[in-house]
Order: C-alpha cells, then sequence, then structure tokens
C-alpha cells in the first residue's frame, strides 16, 4: 500500500529536495553579481537584511539573498565554497528538518548558512555539538565568517562564571554542547535573582549529530542534585553476601533485558546472611534493593566493558560513543554498588533538585534543526516526538566505496583469527586499515593479537582519548593500522595520505555488530568519502552478544551439522538480513522506552513549567502582595471548609478553626471563636482575610515597605523550592514502583498521570499553608538575604546518573574518629583526609 501511494503521489521527502533544487539554482544564479561586491559591500548586507526583516519581509523571502552572501564570504574568508548539495542541506536546516549528509560531505560548513540566516533577528541562534573541542573548534573557525560579516559569536563552555555566560548567550550565534546548554535552563530556574539568569528564550537551535543527542541521549536526563547521606557499610556487607552466591542455583540472569534475581535459594541464603525472618517485610526494603543492586553490579555491569577502573574511579564509558564519561554516576545505588564490587572508596548517593530530559528541553525551541550523516533509519522518531523530517542530501561525488556481506565464523577465536589475517594482508600492501570494536576490552585484545603479529598500530579507545586528534589524522596514512572504540565514529574526517587511493582506499573492518544499524553505519562512513575508494566488512561470529540475544542457537546447530570448522565462514546475504532484522527488534525496543520515558516525564513537565513560570514571576516581580494575598486566601478557603461543613451541625469545629488560625496566622487578640458565632463559611473566610490584611499593613508599616517586598521574595523562593525538590522526590519514587499497577490490569502510565497531578495539587496546597504561615508569623531580620535551599549541588548527566561529588572543606563542628568516614563526604578515612 505505501508504495503504491508513494507511486500516486510520489515520495514526500523527493518532492521536499526538488523544492529545495528550485532555491539552490537560484543561489548559484545570484553568484555572479555577489561575486562583484566589495568586502564592505558584502558585509553591510547583513544590515541590509536586518532592516528588510523589520520592515515586514520573512527569513524565507531573505534565504536566497542571504546564503548567497554567506557564500561569497565563506570562499573570501575560509578559502571555502559551499558546494551545491550544501546549499541543499542548508535549506533543509532552516525549514526546521534534519539534513543527513554523509561523512567529508562539510555539515559544519553548511551549518553556517542557516545559522546566519536565522541570527538576523536578532533572538540568537544555538549550535550544539556533542563535545566542548568540537564546540571550541567550530565557534573559532566559523567564527571569522561570522565575524566578517557583522554577526557576534559566544562560546559556551562548562566551568565558565554567570558573566561570560552572558555574554555567550547575548551573542547572535552561540556555539555549545548539549549538556551545558540543558544544565544552563536548569540553573537559571534555580536562581535567586533574576540578574544572575545567562540564557535568553530558546530561539533557534542547529544540532550537530542530532541523532546521538535526540535519538541516543534521550533517555539520559540531566540532573541537578544535592548529596544525601547514607551509609556505605550496607553497600560492603550486600557486596559480600552476593559473592558467595552461584548462578542458576542462587540466581537467574536472563542475557536479552540483562534482568537479575534471586531464586528461592538464594532469597533463602540472604536471610540466613542478613539474620531477618522474611526478606521482603516492609521493614527489609532498603536491604533488598541493597543486594538487587550488588547482583546487577556483578553480573550484569562488566569492567572494561560497561566502565573502566581509573585513578580509584567508577569511570563509565558510554556504550554509543566509546567515550569515558566522567562526572557521570549510575543512580539508584548502582554505582556505589560497583564502587563496592571493585574495593574501591564509595561515594555518598543524591537527591534530585532539578531535572530534564534532552528531549523535552529541545521541544521548547521555537525551531529546531539537525544534522548528521546517520539518522534516516530513526525519521520516525524524529517526526513523531520533534516533528522533523530527515531529508537525505545527496553526495557531492558518488560513492564508490565496496560494502561487503558480514563474514559469521562459529566462535570468537575464528573471528578474531580471521581479521588479523585480513589486517595483516592489507597491511603489507601499505592499505591502511580501521579495525571498529564495540568494547573497550574488544579493542585490547585485538591489539594484543597484532602485537603478537608484529604488526605495528594505534589503539583509540576511552582510555587513550587524549592522542584522538594525532592517531585520526594520521588514520588514513600508508601501512596505518588503527583499533578504534565507537568515539572514532563520530565527527572524525579520516583523509587519504598519498598514494593510499591507488591501493584502494581505507579499510574498514568491524569486529561485531552493534545494536544501532545508526552505529553500523557511522562506522562504514568513515571510508569512502568525497568520492574516495575504500572497503568495509564485518566480521561476526555466533557467540557476539547481539547473535546470542537473537537466536543465533539454529544457525549455529547448522553450522555443526555441515561440518564447518572455525576457519569457514558464513558469506551470505541472508544471515546480514536476518543480523539486520535482529538490530531493527532491539531499536523498535529502544524506541518504545524512549517514548515510555518521554510520556512519563511530560507529566512532570507540565508541572515544571508551572512552577519555573511562578518562580520567574517571584524574581522578576517588583511587589508580591497580590500574588501573596491571593495564595493565604486560598489556604484560608481550605481551611475553613475543612473545619466548618456547613450540612451538619457536628461538623462545626470552630474551635479547631481558631486554634489553627492562631498557631499559623494570626494572634489572640486578633480574632476570637465568639468572632465566628452565626456567620457562614464565606462570612468567616472574609472576616479572617480583613484581620490579615490589617496585620499585612501593620507589619508593612512596622518594617516598611522595601523590607517587606525582599521579605515577601525570600519566604516565597524558599517554600517553593523546598516544596518543589521534594515533590521531584517523590515522583520519582512512584515512577519507580508505578509499573506494579500493571498487575492489577491497571495501566500504570494513566496510573502515574492521576497520582502525579494530585500529589501536584496537594503540593501547591502546601506551598500556600507554608507562605501564608510565615508571612504572617515570621519575624523580619534586619539582614534579611535570599539563600539557595541546597548550596552544596552536583550536576549529572547519563543513565539516570550521578556526578561525583567535589571534595569540600569543612568546619570541624564536633569530635570525628581518626577512623570514621571523613565529614567532607570524600568517601575516606577522616586520618587519611582532613585529618592529616
Amino acid at each position: 500500500m505505501r508504495g503504491l501511494l508513494k507511486k500516486v503521489f510520489g515520495d514526500g521527502t523527493q518532492r521536499q529536495v526538488k523544492t529545495m533544487e528550485k532555491l539552490a539554482n537560484e543561489i548559484d544564479a545570484l553568484e555572479p553579481s555577489i561575486q562583484q561586491l566589495s568586502d564592505n559591500q558584502l558585509t553591510n548586507k547583513t544590515e541590509e537584511f536586518k532592516q528588510r526583516y523589520e520592515q515586514g519581509e520573512s527569513l524565507d523571502d531573505l534565504l536566497v539573498e542571504a546564503y548567497a552572501v554567506v557564500r561569497e564570504a565563506s570562499k573570501r574568508i575560509l578559502g571555502m565554497r559551499p558546494f551545491h548539495v550544501q546549499l541543499l542541506g542548508a535549506i533543509a536546516m532552516h525549514k526546521g528538518d534534519i539534513a543527513e549528509m554523509k561523512t567529508g560531505e562539510g555539515k559544519t560548513l553548511a551549518s553556517t548558512m542557516p545559522a546566519y540566516l536565522n541570527a538576523l533577528t536578532g533572538e540568537g541562534v544555538h549550535v550544539i555539538t556533542v563535545n566542548d573541542y568540537l564546540a571550541e573548534r567550530d565557534a573559532r573557525q566559523m567564527g571569522e565568517l561570522y565575524q566578517f560579516l557583522g554577526l557576534s559569536v559566544g562560546l559556551n563552555q562548562n566551568g565558565m562564571d554567570k558573566d561570560a555566560k552572558r555574554d555567550a548567550y547575548a551573542a547572535d550565534i552561540t556555539y555549545g554542547t548539549n549538556n551545558e546548554f540543558g544544565f544552563d535552563y536548569l540553573r537559571d530556574n534555580m536562581v535567586l535573582y533574576k540578574e544572575q539568569m545567562v540564557q535568553r528564550s530558546l530561539h533557534y537551535a542547529i544540532i550537530d549529530e542530532v541523532d546521538s543527542i535526540l535519538i541516543d541521549e534521550a533517555r539520559t536526563p540531566l540532573i541537578i542534585s544535592g548529596t544525601a547521606q547514607k551509609s556505605a557499610s550496607l553497600y560492603q556487607q550486600a557486596n559480600m553476601f552476593v559473592r558467595t552466591l552461584k548462578q542458576e542455583d542462587d540466581y537467574t540472569y536472563d542475557e536479552k533485558t540483562k534482568a537479575v534475581q534471586l531464586s528461592e535459594d538464594g532469597m533463602t541464603k540472604a536471610e540466613k546472611f542478613f539474620k531477618v525472618d522474611n526478606l521482603f517485610d516492609l521493614n527489609n526494603v532498603s536491604l533488598t534493593h541493597h543486594i538487587n543492586q550488588a547482583l546487577k553490579a556483578h553480573v550484569s555491569m562488566h569492567k572494561d566493558t560497561d566502565y573502566v577502573v581509573e585513578e580509584d574511579q567508577v569511570v563509565i564509558v558510554d556504550q554509543f560513543t566509546g567515550r569515558l564519561m566522567k562526572g557521570r554516576r549510575y543512580s539508584d545505588g548502582l554505582h556505589q554498588a560497583i564502587e563496592a564490587k571493585e574495593g574501591l572508596p564509595i561515594q555518598n548517593e543524591s537527591m534530585t533538585l532539578a531535572s530534564i530530559t534532552f528531549q523535552n528541553y529541545f521541544r521548547m525551541y521555537g525551531k529546531l534543526a539537525g544534522m548528521t550523516g546517520t539518522a534516516k533509519t530513526e525519521e520516525e522518531e524524529f517526526r513523531s516526538i520533534y516533528a522533523m523530517d530527515v531529508i537525505v542530501i545527496p553526495t557531492n561525488k558518488e560513492i564508490i566505496r565496496e560494502d561487503r556481506p558480514d563474514l559469521i565464523y562459529k566462535t570468537m577465536g575464528g573471528k578474531f583469527k580471521a581479521v588479523v589475517e585480513e589486517i595483516n594482508q592489507r597491511h603489507q600492501v601499505g592499505q591502511p586499515v580501521l579495525v571498529g570494536t564495540v568494547a573497550v576490552e574488544t579493542s585490547e585484545l585485538i591489539s594484543s593479537l597484532l602485537k603478537k603479529a608484529g604488526i605495528k598500530h594505534n589503539v583509540l579507545n576511552a582510555k587513550n582519548h587524549y592522542r584522538e586528534a594525532e592517531i585520526i589524522e594520521n588514520a588514513g596514512q600508508q601501512y596505518a593500522v588503527t583499533i578504534a572504540t565507537n568515539m572514532a565514529g563520530r565527527g572524525t574526517d579520516i583523509k587519504l595520505g598519498k598514494g593510499v587511493r591507488e591501493l584502494g582506499g581505507l579499510a574498514v573492518i568491524g569486529t561485531e555488530r552493534h545494536e544501532s544499524r545508526r552505529i553500523d553505519n557511522q562506522l562504514r562512513g568513515r571510508s569512502g568519502r568525497q568520492g574516495d575508494p575504500g572497503i568495509t566488512q564485518f566480521y561476526l561470529s555466533m557467540e557476539d552478544e547481539l547473535m546470542r540475544r537473537f537466536g543465533s542457537d539454529n544457525m549455529k546447530k547448522a553450522m555443526d551439522r555441515l561440518g564447518m570448522d572455525d576457519s569457514q565462514p558464513i558469506e551470505s546475504k541472508m544471515v546480514s538480513r536476518a543480523v539486520e532484522s535482529a538490530q531493527k527488534r532491539v531499536e523498535g525496543n529502544n524506541y518504545d522506552a524512549r517514548k515510555t520515558v518521554l510520556s512519563y516525564d511530560d507529566v512532570l513537565r507540565q508541572q515544571r513549567e508551572i512552577i519555573y513560570k511562578q518562580r520567574f514571576d517571584v524574581i522578576d516581580s517588583d511587589n508580591l502582595r497580590g500574588i501573596i494575598e491571593q495564595m493565604i486566601r486560598t489556604s484560608v478557603e481550605h481551611t475553613v471548609n475543612s473545619y466548618i461543613a456547613e450540612d451538619t451541625e457536628e461538623g462545626m469545629n470552630t474551635s479547631g478553626l481558631i486554634e489553627y488560625i492562631h498557631a499559623n496566622l494570626l494572634e489572640e487578640e486578633w480574632i476570637k471563636e465568639s468572632d465566628l458565632k452565626g456567620k457562614d463559611n464565606q462570612d468567616i473566610i472574609e472576616l479572617v482575610m480583613k484581620k490579615i490584611n490589617e496585620k499585612y499593613d501593620y507589619k508593612e508599616e512596622e518594617f516598611t515597605p522595601e523590607k517587606m517586598r525582599e521579605f515577601e521574595k525570600v519566604i516565597l523562593l524558599r517554600t517553593v523550592d523546598t516544596k518543589w525538590m521534594d515533590h521531584i522526590d517523590q515522583m520519582d519514587q512512584l515512577r519507580q514502583g508505578i509499573h506494579l499497577r500493571a498487575y492489577g490490569q491497571n495501566d500504570p502510565l494513566r496510573e502515574y498521570q492521576m497520582e502525579g497531578f494530585a500529589m501536584f495539587e496537594d503540593m501547591v496546597m502546601n506551598i500556600n499553608e507554608e507562605v501564608a504561615k510565615y508571612i504572617m508569623k515570621a519575624q523580619i531580620r534586619e539582614n534579611i538575604k535570599r539563600e539557595a535551599v541546597v548550596k552544596d549541588t552536583q550536576e549529572v548527566s547519563g543513565d539516570t546518573s550521578e556526578k561525583k561529588k567535589v571534595k569540600k572543606p569543612f568546619v570541624k563542628a564536633q569530635e570525628v574518629g581518626r577512623n570514621d568516614p571523613c565529614p567532607c563526604g570524600s568517601g575516606k578515612k577522616y586520618k587519611h583526609c582532613h585529618g592529616r
């Protein structure tokens, strides 16, 4: 049916490309006249475009001329002239779509045109990259072009002070990483004074490697957290216990889902070990949680694959990029369980103060665009979640790279032997080889095999990423052999050395299929850039994780029946299709997981927007009295109606109401029980509010209006922040246990929405009551100061991860034993830390 519709109506993407072609041809046609302009005339075009925009012309009206100006300026300043196909990519990005452009096709240069055009509005353009190195490089190189055209460029990096960040955001075009932009949004909504905010409104963003940021990292929220003090001893005890267990006897492990759980025997052993009668008694919830995390740490988390140990720290390895994720920590106690497993100091857990997913952060932009070499496989997700189409941009030169069918071996040993033989053959003739691996340990295994074979090579993985630029620069030279994890797949452009074209170009050898086709396509894309020759080949085995998870048993039996040994591979397009089918299933599962995360986060998003708007109104307002009086009225109405039910005599608890008013709002002389006799609820509310307004006037007169205004802000900010942080924590706990409702035939998401809404309403009522109480009862000090609710904060991004707490100085307030944990939170004993 879909094929028939395409025949009748044509493919939507093809139609878009045809429309873009017309615009690109118009830009090409303008080139001769734009070439005649002097440098000054070219620069002055920017002011002309800005004036025309202010006078009513749209950016679409200006596109052809603006792009022609940027192309000419690029030739003069950067010595690079954007190709016709780069114009197509630039047009797609302006429209708010994703330009899929292959490696070496010049995405960075293409992005300068939509960035320039959208910066003409004066509202700011954000160019998002995956790491600080690329952000700094692109801001510096492309900045020369923008500055020539009269636009300002900012660089937003981690560690900058607020003034520097504010300047960066005030620029016409601002470069930075996805993490930093997201954290700045959260930090801006935790400030105490409006002047401390750094971001402007979120107008237009161009995201480089858009699939990495909006797909791979979509389940990884940005979190600002504070330290929650917890004992390390239970992690250590759980670790000791788990070491005594045996698989199958005491616990089961499902390799497909990576789920680990205790068996009946394991539960009995746990009860004996920890001397408890029932492991699932409510009093043992924390113990069960620690045991489960210790099990997960030992069975499903593997050293040098999921994490590495570096300088006595557990450092997560990003499975998509192969890079070390320094500063990130697994949440929910898993990181502490791994630290116990590895015999390292156990750090404190943390509580969430503010969080947002990349999905919800980037959906706040007025317009969003992206560029990458690999996005088409995830087009449905981009369209449904971000309303972005993926436009495949033709290559400047035809791709002549040869992508060979996969070779499948019976065992890993046979596969790696064949890989080394293949590398050796190509190395003998001088052809450069790039070997792609999924894990750090695989790269080190191949490295050891190549050393035995006497083949000189470089290894690029999370452990020696500091040599990345040098290794990549030489990877296309004759006789170069480079082993790399997925980190070589993004933002890298391997250029061929002299004489390499004649040898067949760069040979790419994949040692395992990733669960995402995009990661495999990125590896293939390292070869065959800009019409270069090249060859790619994947070597697989029946023992690879992807093959094990998706039915390799039948194929293995077939190989046994045919009497095939380790040296004989199957080379079959049918097998390659089967592997691709398995990858599609995993991608489908991951998409469903991301949609679920987004559905749950949308509940918190709506609440977050309400609280952040209220918070901004507080710090932006000159006089909060009207807002606070309304909050007090809401609280009084709720209180009166709960103490006095008008329909029954028994419900008239006037003495209880008076006690509440005296305790929380007014002193005894202001209102008495006798004042309420014979009045209905509305009369009582009006009476109480009249007295409250009188007291408000009295306080304001006593302490001066200026002090009262600041006092209002202090009370409101502290109350909102405290209640909101507690609410986030409660929502997190609700989210973790809500899936159990499915056993009662209830939809967990619907239950989460309903309960989350009820919890939010309760929080708002609690805020109203607390603000009323403090405004009416608290004494105003001479030195009124706004203070953050939590000062020792940490910023984290990762798989619901936590950032390692930075060691802080402390004031010794009590006697600390030399063998006690140091109060600074380092995890070390006092005698080895501040007690030295």
